[in-house]
């Protein structure tokens, strides 16, 4: 059992600065630059968000807009969470995912049994999915989304969640569309999602699709 106490860190963000440079190293060139070279090596604009976590619709206006001319109303109101000194070592996913598992115990009132499998939302979900249910003694399974009608795919190389009462992690929460996404496929396959966490939560959201969510960090801009 895990002792570690978490705490959701509030970051509060004036509207008086600019969204999009005051949480990232990049200035608005630059990052455009590197979402039009991600997208020329191959890359989904799901994918894109994914690696610099941000929401689909802050990639798709970066991929379409091409001068500080167009930076007007219509620029989308975003936060860029970099995570690379935590992901980078080993060590630090497991300790953090600690953090996670005490958070999974607390929302099952310390009844580790309550919990058959953590499905990790990939790409940046299965390192902290591994380790939390590593910690946990729980299976792990692994979900890949996409924007076709079947809401994505459950890898058939890990833990199946039919049947299971599961716990959903990723890395950041933006619009809410990919976790939505899962948790509408994993109930379809049978399971009991019990609890939804991310690292981030850009959202003002507490439950999403009728499952309590937890975030470690909130961002709320004001």
């Amino acid at each position: 059992m895990c002792n570690i106490n978490a705490t959701i860190i509030d970051v509060l963000i004036s509207k008086s600065i600019k969204p999009l440079t005051i949480a990232m190293v990049l200035s608005i060139d630059e990052l455009r630059n590197t979402v039009t070279k991600y997208k020329q090596e191959g890359l989904s604009t799901e994918q894109i968000a994914d690696e610099l976590s941000l929401s689909q619709s802050t990639i798709l206006w970066l991929l379409t807009s091409n001068s500080e001319e167009n930076i007007s109303k219509e620029r989308p109101i975003d936060i860029r969470i970099g995570w690379r000194t935590i992901g980078a070592r080993p060590t630090r996913v497991a300790a953090l995912s600690s953090i996670f598992a005490d958070v999974v115990l607390e929302e099952m009132e310390w009844d580790v049994e309550s919990v058959d499998t953590i499905v990790g939302i990939s790409i940046n979900g299965i390192l902290f999915a591994h380790e939390i249910a590593s910690q946990l003694n729980v299976d792990v399974a692994i979900h890949r989304d996409s924007k076709g009608e079947s809401g994505g795919h459950l890898s058939t190389k890990y833990g199946q969640v039919g049947g299971k009462r599961v716990v959903v992690v990723d890395d950041v929460l933006s619009t809410g569309s990919t976790i939505k996404n899962t948790i509408s496929l994993l109930k379809r396959m049978g399971a009991d999602v019990v609890l939804a966490l991310v690292l981030v939560n850009k959202t003002q959201l507490n439950e999403i699709e009728g499952v309590p969510l937890r975030g470690l960090i909130r961002t709320v801009t004001v």
